[in-house]
């Protein structure tokens, strides 16, 4: 069992472990089924091993940990019920087990806990750190809700929205845990940069596994991004690249609900694979994380330390769901 592994049954462990009120129950079940459910657990697991860099007793940053794994699933029990979404890693959402009422407290009520958990760690730069990027985050999630509405969204808008979305999370997962190791302010920031790198190129990973990626290793049916026409990396490579005709047959499947899904599947990928939407994307997911090396290389850390996490980061980017 290697090291990220052990690292993710603790915070496995201590999720099961975390006490709540016994009352009243409609708020605190709804908390506990959605931390039940599993997940990578990327957030804290990239925290423990930043803090690991420098410091090997774990226990001290596992109420970070728990408070940034809360805070996520927070942030998805809210998307869940912006989306509509019925299904989440398998298991019915919150909405749709309780009400939609009751995703809306217990989701806000999981933000506090989260506060809670970060306050635990009685360190002011993590805090102010956490609160600014909670703020991001909304501002992500705002950008990607105006981004639904708008056919001109252009490559350099669309990656600060899944910076502020997705990356920073994971950037201040690994400062975090920078910080509360005793790291230097200028390996904190290193810290920060690299996972902020490695947050886009596994963003885009996800936009390129959604229309590529291998159903029976996936884990769902590709196709879910083309069919409620997001937004993402490839299409909107796509609208910048094709010609009028090309840009036509788009736009003719962009807003069409298909009797067969499958029809508009097939056909915007074809349009893709014309423009080599694939490749393109391939190529900025390797721009990205050798940016990232770039940034680990930089630590002031020894090469062995670093070995866990360039390991466990490589393993996301090479993964196939």
């Amino acid at each position: 069992m290697n090291n990220s592994t052990q690292i993710l049954d603790k915070i496995n462990a201590a999720l099961a472990a975390m006490p709540y009120p016994d009352q009243p129950v409609g708020l605190y079940e709804p908390i506990k089924y959605v931390l039940s459910l599993g997940g990578k657990r990327l957030r804290p697991v990239l925290l423990l091993l930043a803090y690991q860099l420098y410091r090997d007793d774990l226990d001290c940053a596992m109420p970070a940990a728990l408070g940034l794994e809360t805070y996520h699933n927070y942030t998805l029990l809210h998307d869940d019920l912006m989306d509509r979404a019925d299904i989440r890693r398998g298991r019915p959402t919150v909405h749709r087990v309780w009400d939609e009422n009751t995703a809306i407290l217990s989701g806000d009520t999981m933000l506090v806990l989260a506060y809670r958990l970060m306050q635990a760690c009685e360190n002011a730069d993590v805090l102010r750190l956490f609160t600014k990027t909670a703020l991001e985050i909304g501002e992500g999630q705002q950008y990607d809700m105006n981004f639904e509405r708008r056919t001109d969204v252009t490559e350099p808008e669309y990656i600060e929205m899944i910076r502020l979305k997705t990356s920073v999370l994971l950037a201040c997962a690994a400062k975090a845990g920078a910080i509360l190791g005793g790291a230097s302010d200028e390996d904190a920031d290193l810290l920060y940069a690299y996972a902020e790198q490695v947050g886009l190129a596994f963003q885009l990973q996800d936009d390129w596994l959604d229309v590529y990626g291998d159903p029976a290793v996936f884990g769902k049916k590709i196709g879910g991004d083309i069919l409620c026409d997001k937004k993402t990396y490839l299409l909107i490579n796509a609208w910048m690249l094709a010609d009028n005709a090309q840009r036509e047959r788009l736009n003719q499947w962009i807003g069409h609900v298909p009797e067969h899904p499958e029809e508009k599947v097939e056909a915007v990928t074809a349009i893709y694979d014309e423009l080599g939407i694939s490749s393109l994307c391939l190529d900025a997911i390797e721009r990205y994380f050798a940016k990232a090396q770039e940034l680990l290389e930089q630590l002031h850390v020894p090469a062995e330390r670093k070995a866990e996490l360039q390991a466990y980061v490589g393993s996301l980017l090479n993964r196939k769901s």
